[in-house]
């Protein structure tokens, strides 16, 4: 009898081992899977273990081959289709700095209307990078008879080298990773974790731009009502601003769902995940996926704090509505933020990144927490 107890126990054993070894490789092989880009080659790196990740949502109406996304779908997110707006503008750009360590990370939504320099172009919108550049390697790969999707590739690849350069240089710090998601990355992102949590001020009607359709107070979205949420700016105090904070608003609720669900202690959750980004993401090619969850899982521990850059007002250039920044003072924000001074004795009290945030119009939203916001 001991020995069939014995032989059960290891037959148990082995299968779960199996079942184990089977869904890691399931895992493993869905991470090399999502598409990989060489945009950062040659970049600078971060030193002494620091770790600054670029968050870019591009709002294209088209899927990572070019193609038109489905019609049935653009009208189920209430967008138009490529023909009518179409673009490739980066209408999300977060930068996410993890001090070596595992010290509290922390967030910087830039607003996609800052009139900055854009390398080789002069001065645009932050957001416009990646668009005009993609469309100029375009017009010539074409000419080189250059077929699709290969050229959609290679034009995105440039889009993305000059966003990248273009916040390197605003900002003054390197770029260690980044990570591209599409217009529907937040339809599906919303769907496959059953809903994220968010909270309104204010009840919102938006049903003839975005859609946006919300109550007031803390609420579940799903699916179309994420993108519509994420993507409203008109009748918001801010307009463009607050949509900024929307966004932070549905990442902290992304980060709150994952901890709540013990996602990163299940692998088949984590494969459901990487399919999505399979579908919807764009990442480096240097970035180990598998070997950031320790690093993820700090973030879902609410271990982050999301601030947004400063702005010095508004104006109109070449016929648009831009926000006017201070270049300099945007290097001393993100520096005060990213590596605080340290405390002396003898020294007055520094202030604190917070402080400095609400100093420069900055506002925090402290991750882990469902923030109420416009």
């Amino acid at each position: 009898m001991k020995k069939w107890v014995k032989r059960i126990a290891l037959a148990l054993s082995l299968l779960v081992a199996v079942a184990g070894a089977g869904a890691f490789y399931l895992v493993h092989s869905a991470a090399k899977a999502v598409p990989r880009s060489q945009a950062l080659k040659g970049a600078p790196q971060s030193l002494h273990g620091d770790t600054n990740i670029l968050l870019l949502g591009l709002d294209s109406r088209r899927a990572n081959d070019g193609s038109d996304l489905p019609r049935q779908l653009l009208d189920l997110l209430h967008v138009g289709s490529s023909s009518q707006v179409g673009g490739y503008n980066t209408n999300t750009m977060i930068l996410i700095h993890i001090p070596a360590g595992g010290g509290r990370a922390v967030a910087i939504s830039i607003p996609r209307d800052d009139y900055v320099e854009v390398p080789g172009l002069g001065m645009k919108k932050i957001k416009e990078a990646y668009g005009l550049v993609k469309y100029t390697n375009e017009t010539q790969l074409v000419k080189q008879g250059i077929p699709n999707p290969q050229r959609e590739f290679l034009s995105r690849e440039a889009g993305r080298e000059a966003t990248i350069a273009t916040i390197h240089n605003f900002l003054g710090v390197p770029i260690d990773h980044f990570a591209e998601v599409n217009l529907v990355g937040f339809y599906d992102l919303a769907t496959a974790l059953g809903g994220i949590q968010v909270c309104l001020k204010n009840p919102v009607n938006d049903s003839q731009y975005s859609g946006a359709l919300f109550p007031a107070g803390v609420q579940t979205i799903t699916g179309a009502d994420a993108l519509k949420f994420v993507r409203q700016r008109h009748g918001l105090p801010q307009g463009d601003l607050d949509r900024t904070h929307r966004q932070q608003a549905f990442i902290t609720g992304v980060i709150t769902k994952l901890r709540s669900q013990g996602i990163f202690g299940d692998l088949g959750k984590i494969s459901a995940l990487l399919t999505v980004a399979k579908k919807d993401v764009v990442i480096d090619s240097g970035w180990d996926v598998l070997g950031f969850l320790p690093d993820a899982k700090s973030l879902t521990g609410g271990h982050i704090t999301f601030y947004t850059l400063p702005i010095e007002g508004f104006a109109s250039r070449n016929g648009q509505s831009v926000n006017l920044v201070d270049p300099v003072k945007v290097k001393a924000y993100v520096q005060a933020l990213f590596s605080p001074p340290k405390k002396t004795p003898s020294a007055s009290p520094s202030p604190t990144p917070t402080q400095i945030a609400n100093t420069a119009n900055g506002v925090p939203v402290q991750g882990g927490n469902i923030p109420c916001v416009n």
